[in-house]
């Protein structure tokens, strides 16, 4: 098994969970950290460094420097979505595979760009959408895989967390440029599960945009709520509420309606299973119940990763042509909520 030999670009709020989870695998180690600002390296490589002997982290003020690094074989973008797609593309130029935190970008075309940069260079892609691998949403797949709801016609997944002062993406999250809108910056991870589950492609999308008028949410640049009505090509629908100017604690719910049963977060019915309609079952599975990136699944996620790489295949669930799909969708989305909720074909967002 070779050691996947990788370095962080960007050293903020999410880098810490990646670098633990990555280290947590079983080929993965962080060995080199860029940032815009000084690190101190023996200070990262005390506090981050992998068990494997003689591990230590380089620090770069430049990434070009880090880039040419020959010994690194794949880079880990947690820095500012504004930075994403160049910082990208200079990393499929210098042949490294890519872990890219979301938002890939801040749009269609410069997903289009990243998709084309790895696609050209030969490099592997992994977009975090971390919750696909969570248990929460892989018990719920499998449910639906075994047929115990049926066909699914109806599907909601929404997402509710309270971005303010006290959470660490604020001071950044508020800037229209960073964030771009409640969907894009935290709510297509709700987005993103109901496409997983309702297996069948957006051929339209309605949404409607709207904030809070609590003064802590004043900052934000752009509407802090929206509401999202898909139309699947197989003529199911669905919906996608994105608030991140909610007072109440974080809620990632999900109620999917199908001809043999529905699912509401952990609880299911199923006329297959003949269990009692007027009551629902339970599932055991751990529930998606926190923001804290140090709470969501990534070295599932990056082990899967790695994996493919070895395997010389694509990214399962996760890769960079999977995601630009959700995004399409997203972008789609904003747009509709920019003309005031009219609605846009998905074959109008090319990729």
């Amino acid at each position: 098994m070779k050691t996947i030999n990788v370095g962080v670009i960007g050293y903020g709020w999410a880098a810490a969970a990646h670098i633990a989870a990555i280290n947590a695998t079983r080929q993965g180690q962080v060995t080199a950290v860029y940032s815009s600002r000084p690190l101190d390296a023996a200070e990262l490589s005390a506090k981050h460094a992998s068990g494997v002997a003689g591990n230590r982290i380089k620090t770069y003020q430049n990434l070009s420097e880090m880039l040419a690094d020959p010994s690194l074989h794949a880079v880990d973008i947690t820095s500012y979505p504004s930075q994403h797609r160049d910082q990208a593309l200079a990393a499929a130029k210098a042949k490294k595979h890519i872990i890219l935190e979301k938002p890939m970008a801040n749009s269609s075309a410069e997903v289009r760009d990243i998709v084309a940069a790895a696609q050209e260079h030969g490099v592997r892609g992994c977009v975090c959408f971390e919750c696909r691998y969570s248990n929460q949403f892989q018990t719920t797949k499998a449910l639906i895989e075994q047929g115990l709801l049926g066909r699914l016609h109806y599907g909601e997944v929404d997402y509710y967390h309270g971005i303010g002062p006290w959470y660490g993406q604020f001071r950044w999250n508020i800037d229209k440029i960073e964030g771009g809108s409640a969907l894009l910056t935290a709510g297509c991870h709700a987005l993103d599960a109901l496409l997983m589950l309702m297996g069948s492609e957006v051929e339209s999308v309605t949404s409607m945009s709207t904030r809070s008028q609590s003064t802590i949410f004043e900052p934000y640049q752009y509407d802090t709520s929206s509401v999202t009505l898909l139309r699947f090509k197989n003529g199911a629908v669905g919906k996608t509420a994105a608030i991140v100017d909610c007072l109440q604690p974080y809620y990632f719910h999900t109620h999917l309606v199908g001809s043999e049963g529905s699912l509401l977060d952990n609880k299911f019915h199923s006329a297959k299973l003949k269990t009692d309609k007027n009551h629902w079952s339970e599932l055991a599975m751990k529930m998606l119940d926190s923001g804290d990136v140090s709470d969501h699944p990534y070295q599932s996620q990056f082990q899967a990763f790695f994996d493919a790489i070895e395997a010389d295949c694509d990214m399962p669930l996760t890769s960079f042509q999977d995601a630009a799909q959700t995004f399409d969708v997203i972008f789609a989305a904003d747009k509709s909520a920019s003309l005031g909720g009219v609605p846009v074909r998905l074959d109008s967002i090319s990729r």
